[in-house]
């Protein structure tokens, strides 16, 4: 399946190495395309890591085994197999994971629970142990590749590399932090996205890592959604090497852990947009703002109603200032909310003010707005000071002809 490349797209970034994480990619032919679809990530000794993970209770073998893993919080290296999910393959699907846990630990001489697995395709399919034999074996002897090479490897109906990067100051020492990610359609997380891995060179503790990516996955990928469905593979993992030389970081107490929170945050916020700004069929890259809530907790349910609806989706590519929409999205949220105290508006220009359409409202501008790729949808519900701000895209003929197609 051939896919034009997002009109939302951004180019990727020049993102540094990161010493202690050498990438790498192969060929282990799970679907039939000419590209590379395993990406190996070795990690020194010492790595600290950190999960997030899909609360879909259909979830992966690979999610299974990585909740318990990142409980141990050390990690050697990553291994993603793109094409095939893995996904509701009972014990055919385990083997294989651990077959290639196996594999790589022997060759690094560590215990195969510090070696990631993620998968992402096709759910109901095997992994192949023989493809992922040779594949891993073609992994460990290929040259170091680039970020933005791993990043299109382990993407499926990604039509870009999505790739961010960030850095911080911890005391006099400057750390780096690299994030790939994959994710276009199947995106309505819940404790994670589709497939994201950050990696820095920051001597980080596990659990103050866990706390940290947790925090910014709830700020960020937990706040996107494309199509309203959590896939079963959703994981994001950090890793941190530790080579940067920095005193290692175990609490908000420690000197420049907020500079490193704000680095991590910023590279889960980039990341998260990049994936629905690839959102299948996508066209344009929606923000929905929520004030006036009872609580931040409650404006986010409400804001994913409204990025979740099709009815406001398919308004938004029509170019259609439908607000009407934006009202009922409001009020099937199940969140507390009042009709007389509501208001409505897109592009910052207010359509309706405390339950009622403004009298003077021009419709020209709004529509101007919305002829553009960035869009913004404001939600005041006029009841207390909770707000949050969730990002979706519109949803357009492309996506039923991507979807209609997936398999073939």
């Amino acid at each position: 399946m051939d896919l034009e490349r997002s009109p939302l797209a951004r180019p990727f970034p020049d993102a540094p190495p990161i010493t202690g994480a050498t990438p790498h990619i192969a060929r282990a032919g799970y679907k039939d395309w000419g590209r590379c679809d395993l990406t190996y990530v070795e990690l020194a000794e010492g790595t600290a890591v950190a999960g997030v993970f899909t609360k879909n209770v259909c979830c992966s073998s690979e999610v299974e085994l990585g909740r318990e893993q990142v409980m141990h919080g050390k990690a050697r290296a990553l291994v993603v197999n793109a094409g095939n999910s893995n996904a509701f393959t009972g014990y055919r699907g385990r083997e294989a994971v651990e077959q290639i846990m196996v594999q790589v630990a022997e060759h690094l001489g560590c215990a195969p629970g510090e070696v990631f697995v993620s998968s992402t395709g096709v759910i109901g399919v095997p992994l192949p142990k023989d493809k992922a034999r040779e594949g891993v074996k073609n992994a460990l002897s290929a040259a170091e590749c680039t970020w933005e090479d791993a990043a299109l490897t382990i993407g499926t109906t990604d039509t870009f590399a999505k790739g961010a990067s960030a850095s911080a100051m911890i005391g006099d020492t400057k750390v780096q932090l690299v994030g790939i990610v994959k994710g276009s359609g199947m995106i309505a997380p819940d404790m994670a996205t589709m497939l994201g891995y950050i990696f820095t060179d920051a001597a980080v503790a596990p659990a103050f890592l866990q706390q940290l990516l947790s925090a910014a996955s709830d700020a960020t990928f937990n706040c996107i959604t494309v199509d309203s469905d959590t896939s079963t593979s959703d994981t994001v993992l950090a890793f941190a090497t530790g080579k940067a030389g920095n005193s290692a970081l175990s609490s908000f107490d420690d000197p420049g852990a907020d500079a490193f929170a704000a680095a991590l945050n910023d590279v889960c916020r980039q990341l998260a947009h990049l994936v629905v700004r690839d959102g299948e069929g996508a066209q344009k890259f929606v923000a929905v703002k929520v004030s006036g809530a009872v609580s931040d907790e409650s404006a986010r349910k409400v804001g994913l109603a409204v990025a979740n609806s099709p009815l406001v989706k398919t308004a938004i590519a029509g170019e259609d200032a439908n607000w009407g929409r934006v009202v009922m999205a409001v009020g099937k949220a199940g969140e507390p909310a009042d009709r007389d105290t509501l208001s409505i508006g897109f592009g910052g220009i207010w359509a309706a003010r405390d339950g009622l359409p403004l009298a003077d409202y021009d419709e020209a501008p709004v529509a101007a707005h919305l002829k553009g790729q960035d869009i913004s949808i404001e939600v005041d519900l006029g009841l207390g000071e909770g707000r949050a701000t969730v990002w979706t895209c519109d949803l357009t003929h492309g996506y039923i002809s991507i979807n209609a197609d997936y398999r073939s």
